[in-house]
């Protein structure tokens, strides 16, 4: 792995305009955005149409272009490359369910299904829709779940890009999952 001084002064270069300094970033920091991506998509469904390596780029393209940001150091850059995938992963399930009659979605016959799994994972566009709430109560709860849930952070990285401790970061964990639960809960019966 880089040191993260290299990366951050590289950060602090590109953010000056210096062509170069984007230049020299992208293979340092490749192989850590292929692991975010591949944490983000090994929670999609099987026959997910994007692959790590667009996501990647998709991210990447986002990230290079973002003018008011002031990337402070490594664990900034990979936070909001975190947001930004997410944000490329909720558009792509937007588009797909806007196509035609419903999307390019599988129509399955729950006729004769005897339980579904409690474990499955929600929904991706009724979880951005609980984050969006969750941003207007408290917007670093929405930052954890993408360090925690999206990235697969561990509760010791994430402590430490948030720059709390690691019982903070439990706690507030915990809160988070279960404010989440109730309101994908209660999304699922309105």
């Amino acid at each position: 792995m880089v040191p993260a001084g290299d990366i951050t002064e590289l950060l602090e270069r590109a953010e000056t305009g210096d062509p170069a300094a984007v230049e020299q970033l992208a293979p340092l920091v490749y192989e850590e955005l292929r692991a975010l991506a591949s944490r983000f998509l090994w929670r999609e469904r099987a026959d997910h149409t994007l692959q790590t390596t667009a996501l990647v780029h998709e991210a990447y393209l986002r990230l290079v272009d973002q003018t008011r940001v002031n990337w402070k150091n490594r664990a900034h850059f990979l936070s909001v490359a975190a947001t930004m995938m997410r944000r490329v992963l909720v558009n792509h399930a937007r588009d797909r369910g806007r196509l035609k009659r419903g999307g390019d979605l599988n129509r399955v016959s729950l006729e004769g299904v005897v339980t579904v799994s409690e474990k499955e994972d929600p929904d991706l566009l009724a979880l951005d829709a609980a984050l969006t709430r969750l941003a207007e109560l408290d917007p670093q709860k929405v930052r954890l779940v993408e360090l925690r849930y999206f990235a697969g952070w561990s509760v010791e990285e994430s402590a430490e890009i948030m720059k709390k401790s690691p019982a903070t970061v439990k706690r507030e964990w915990s809160l988070t999952k279960a404010w989440l639960l109730r309101e994908l809960g209660s999304g699922e019966a309105s």
